[in-house]
């Protein structure tokens, strides 16, 4: 249980409501800041506005998957009102404030430096990286499906990067009867795609292994898809890229050659918030209280 615990939720999309409904659950008590437009109110939830005031008695601040932008804005798809988070309102926090994000960019890490609260990244764990990956492979399927005239079955398809999400989108393509093709660059993760039966090749020789390809699912969060490994597509390869933004595509080139390319981050929170709210809720109340638990155990303050 969250009892007695301070939890606020600035911002966020549909994801967030799952995160909240559980910590309702758990006897937290909650504030909303930019939930303006939410039509069904939670019991037991306060929606405020963010300014200092509301932020002094706070023991976790719960921030959208993808944090702040650069200049500390957050997005909130609840909210029309645009909200900056600055330094007036961290210097509100108590000291054993902690912070929740999925991804945190520069700004809202030195802001958390400069008054030296904890910032908890949650993408970074193995765990919901790997619960997220469910939902984002269906929904690189969703995108393949409407985009193509072929069918995914004996196309040849190629995954690059064999980390959490690779592995997850190589193993359904295989699963669906694809030529599956794994671009990686560790041994290890080559000798493991050989082991489930796909065709392994290192990331620096993908330009000679995308002459044949349909398909082309990318993980990779920096620039792997060239213009010179793009000259050698065929047109109908469908690019669909889902590395953070900016992704891992020359997607002027690839528009220029006419190859269909599309950047598809963040698919979870698009094609299954329920399913990624509850991956998340699980996750951040299980943090929250480790938390709590150390607290007690040091004695409080």
């Amino acid at each position: 249980m969250l009892t007695g615990i301070h939890a606020t939720f600035i911002g966020g999309d549909a994801r967030q409501l799952e995160v909240i409904k559980k910590f309702i659950e758990l006897d937290a008590t909650v504030t909303l800041i930019g939930f303006d437009n939410l039509e069904s109110n939670f019991n037991g939830a306060f929606k405020r506005s963010l300014t200092p005031e509301v932020l002094h008695d706070v023991d976790a601040i719960i921030l959208p998957v993808v944090g702040t932008d650069e200049q500390g804005y957050v997005e909130s798809i609840f909210c029309s009102k645009p909200m900056q988070i600055k330094d007036e309102h961290f210097a509100a926090l108590p000291a054993h404030c902690c912070i929740y994000t999925g991804l945190a960019r520069e700004y809202l890490k030195k802001l958390a430096a400069s008054f030296n609260l904890q910032l908890n990244e949650i993408l970074d764990r193995d765990d919901v990286a790997i619960y997220n990956s469910i939902p984002t492979v269906e929904g690189a399927l969703m995108i393949a499906i409407q985009n193509t005239d072929f069918t995914i079955h004996h196309s040849n398809a190629l995954v690059l990067g064999f980390g959490r999400t690779g592995l997850s989108m190589a193993r359904a393509l295989y699963g669906l009867g694809a030529h599956v093709h794994v671009g990686a660059r560790k041994s290890a993760d080559l000798a493991r795609a050989y082991e489930m039966g796909l065709e392994p090749f290192h990331i620096d020789e993908l330009s000679g292994y995308v002459h044949k390809a349909d398909l082309i699912f990318n993980t990779i969060p920096h620039q792997v898809i060239t213009a010179k490994v793009i000259s050698n597509m065929p047109h109908h390869t469908l690019i669909i890229d889902l590395a953070s933004k900016p992704g891992g595509t020359d997607f002027r080139y690839a528009e220029k050659r006419g190859i269909k390319a599309l950047l598809a981050p963040g698919l979870p929170g698009i094609v299954a918030p329920k399913s990624a709210g509850q991956i998340l809720a699980n996750t951040l109340s299980r943090l929250v209280l480790d938390q709590m638990e150390i607290r007690r155990n040091k004695g409080g303050s």
